[in-house]
């Protein structure tokens, strides 16, 4: 089969290949790819960015999101069946969506959303869980509670937008001056342009944050916490929670001295930290499953790209041009 391969780590690694398609174990569905989204994390795991926390064997398959059609089951799959709608983003270690076939984990697969095209199925899965798990999981998000959402109009910032709605949040968010608009339809009830102002100056008393961005604006985010509130990046530094997420509890001091900044901070500001990376949950996508098709969350999607463009989807969101999930299908 035809898959896009990371045979070294580097920019430009990403390389068109034919590969074996998949064998499937017992617990494992095949998976015919209909369409599989872009995300920073792809860029991230290519440039070798993780390489000493997941230890991929090259040549490996990229790729995080996947929606498709199952065309083969495992002996000890009960729950699905050849022919099925689905989708998924595939656990750390058994990723590689951009490709015709995947085998994943019958447990990190659900059925797709019926109102969804495979095209915007396969925009969601990582965003959809990241935004539920940092916020239901983590952050134990209370109604009323104001959360504050960076980049909003991006693929996730669009997605936690809508999750912390739904679980009956005030939120602000940050956004270029022609997305106003659009974040407000999303569900922000502030929207701060960050080409003309500071978050910092204009915002207080925040309950929790989700930061996308890192550096400079996670510490600026630790200032408009109230007291005992919570900061959460997905870009980093990492903590020694990460560590024991990857199964290498070896690796918490490392973790602990990388973050050591940002968590002295924190602490001096009487807030709190917290890096998260998301796990993959079958479970989960059949909970948000039915609240795409009952309208309470709808895909943000920029454009699609053919099969065969993978890499010029990759370039188009490395240049900071999308405006929501980009979606490679076949």
């Amino acid at each position: 089969m035809k898959a896009f391969t990371v045979s070294r780590y580097g920019p430009d690694a990403l390389q068109l290949s034919d590969v074996p398609v998949p064998s499937v174990g017992a617990h494992d569905v095949l998976v015919d790819v209909r369409a599989a989204s872009i995300n920073p994390l792809d860029k991230m795991v290519r440039n070798g960015e993780f390489k000493q926390l997941l230890k991929y064997k090259r040549p490996f398959v990229l790729g995080h999101d996947v929606a498709g059609v199952i065309t083969q089951v495992g002996a000890d799959v009960r729950n699905f069946k050849v022919g099925d709608e689905v989708y998924s983003r595939p656990r750390d270690l058994r990723i590689g969506t951009f490709a015709e076939f995947i085998a994943i984990d019958a447990d990190d697969v659900a059925l797709k959303p019926r109102s969804l095209s495979f095209e915007e199925a396969g925009a969601v899965p990582l965003v959809a869980l990241a935004a539920w798990q940092s916020l239901v999981d983590v952050a134990q998000l209370k109604p009323g509670q104001k959360v504050l959402v960076h980049a909003g109009a991006g693929g996730l910032g669009s997605t936690v937008i809508q999750v912390a709605k739904h679980l009956g949040a005030y939120v602000a968010t940050t956004a270029r001056t022609n997305d106003q608009d659009k974040v407000r339809e999303l569900g922000a009830e502030e929207v701060i342009d960050f080409t003309k102002q500071d978050f910092a100056d204009a915002l207080s008393g925040y309950d929790v944050v989700l930061d996308s961005l890192g550096g400079p604006n996670l510490e600026k985010s630790l200032t408009v916490l109230k007291p005992g509130g919570l900061a959460i990046s997905v870009v980093g530094p990492p903590d020694p929670a990460f560590a024991k997420q990857l199964g290498q509890p070896m690796l918490a001091p490392v973790m602990a001295f990388l973050g050591r900044k940002v968590r002295k901070q924190a602490k001096k500001l009487g807030v709190h930290y917290e890096f998260f990376f998301m796990r993959a949950s079958g479970a989960q996508l059949k909970t948000l499953a039915a609240l795409y098709d009952d309208g309470t969350l709808r895909p943000v999607l920029d454009r699609t790209f053919d099969f065969t463009q993978t890499l010029e989807a990759m370039t188009y969101v490395e240049q900071g041009k999308a405006n929501g999930k980009i979606v490679v299908t076949r």
